[in-house]
């Protein structure tokens, strides 16, 4: 198995930079935040089902801005000096962002809302310039072990490290007692801390990092960026290979992303102790690195798609499972959910890995890497849209026309997702079976 060792210099530097913003992933998408906001929410007077409602909504906020510029950025970071000027005010936006968080009240929901979306702005916009510059660090055959060692240096150093010192911290705080929630002290060092990590792990990526491919500037790059997104989109219905790809990737990665951001709300929603999700998100931080790195592995001698199809399965395993828990006695829901947690721990850095590798894989010419992962990226931001809508708004329906009471109506936004996964799938398979 290949070790950081084993990596050059800018591949290593370029794999930091997932090692610095993974802090972001853990605290601010997946854990901390999710559970500090829905105390923020209760003081400001909102419900469990409002509380998700609103969560989603901001989820779908970012996703929709993102969306409309990723094709636009990508494009024109693809000119030769561009890339890195275009990440640095995203980085930076995302990093003030996030240590704006210290400075919310204890029920000033809405400004913790606004803070979360500009941190996602700031971390999915310097995300496609990151993703484009793959090709710029390592050779095609080195794609996938690069990509899935990204993910997996991620999740074993940005995330599990500075996710243990914020642990640490709140339960000296708490005394280990959390009924009456996260101790806020506790909770806004574990942003600052966030703030801190992914300022200082990004300056390897920024020194070592350069853009190797791109087309000459030109006197007016923006009118040119949209002359060229207009060609490679007429292009890319042609191509139908990654056309397929990308529609696919729009469903799939959409159900994994809206169980990345909305899991910990919702098993605290039905019943899940705050202890068991906390250790529930370390477990999947440990699990995740070496699962990573074997998608790298395995996709080194099966292939990337196989892998995908693999990682397609147990996440629609992993939304059946999360369909049941609702409705079943109280004392299998913390099993279930300890088997949910195991599971995307086996899948979530795979999926994603394999999916950026893949994609890159299929890129007619390296000079215009930004462009593509700019659609890349959009398909992604406009699948985070969907999800994350539906996992809030169903149970909210479903409550408020009296079909079922609130725990129980959450089945129906978990329900939902399977059908990202469903469509996801199929689409894939179709993309495997055209040439171009």
């Amino acid at each position: 198995m290949y070790t950081m060792k084993k990596l050059t210099k800018t591949e290593r530097s370029w794999v930091m930079y997932d090692w610095a913003n993974s802090a972001h992933s853990t605290i601010i998408s997946t854990a901390i935040f999710p559970l500090w906001f829905g105390q923020v929410a209760r003081n400001g007077g909102l419900s469990d089902t409002q509380t998700s409602f609103w969560l989603g909504t901001a989820n779908t906020g970012y996703a929709i801005i993102i969306a409309l510029m990723a094709a636009v950025l990508g494009t024109l970071s693809d000119f030769r000096g561009f890339r890195k000027k275009l990440f640095v005010p995203f980085w930076l936006l995302g990093v003030a962002a996030t240590g704006g968080l210290i400075l919310v009240g204890a029920a000033a929901w809405v400004i913790a809302l606004i803070l979360y979306i500009l941190t996602f702005i700031g971390f999915a916009g310097a995300n496609i310039f990151y993703d484009a510059s793959l090709p710029d660090v390592t050779s095609i055959d080195r794609m996938d072990m690069v990509s899935s060692k990204g993910f997996g240096y991620g999740y074993i150093g940005g995330s599990t490290i500075p996710f243990l010192i914020s642990l640490v911290i709140i339960a000296v705080l708490s005394g280990m007692d959390f009924s009456a929630g996260l101790p806020i002290l506790g909770v806004k060092i574990s942003f600052g801390l966030t703030a801190l990590w992914w300022l200082f792990f990004t300056f390897p990526y920024l020194k070592n990092v350069n853009q190797k491919n791109g087309i000459d500037p030109v006197p007016s790059p923006i009118t040119e960026s949209f002359r060229r997104l207009g060609r490679t989109f007429r292009d890319l219905r042609k191509q139908k290979k990654i056309f397929l790809f990308l529609i696919a990737y729009f469903f799939y990665i959409d159900g994994v992303n809206t169980i990345i951001k909305m899991a910990t709300n919702f098993a605290s929603s039905i019943g899940v102790g705050m202890m068991v999700l906390l250790a529930a998100v370390i477990g999947i931080q440990i699990l995740a690195f070496p699962f990573a790195l074997l998608y790298g592995q395995l996709a080194q001698r099966f292939g990337a798609r196989p892998l995908l199809f693999t990682g397609i399965g147990v996440y629609a395993v992993i939304t059946l499972l999360g369909t049941v828990m609702p409705l079943v006695p109280v004392s299998f829901v913390v099993p279930i959910f300890i088997a949910v947690a195991f599971l995307v721990a086996t899948s979530q850095g795979g999926i994603q890995a394999l999916s950026r590798s893949y994609f890159a894989s299929l890129i007619p010419d390296e000079n215009v890497s930004g462009e593509y992962f700019g659609f890349y990226n959009t398909m992604g931001k406009f699948a985070a849209i969907l999800g994350p809508f539906l996992m809030g708004a169903f149970p909210r329906l479903a409550f408020l026309l009296g079909i079922a009471n609130e725990q129980v109506a959450y089945s129906f936004g978990v329900g939902a997702i399977l059908l990202l996964f469903i469509v996801g799938g199929g689409l894939l398979a179709a993309s495997n079976r055209v040439k171009n």
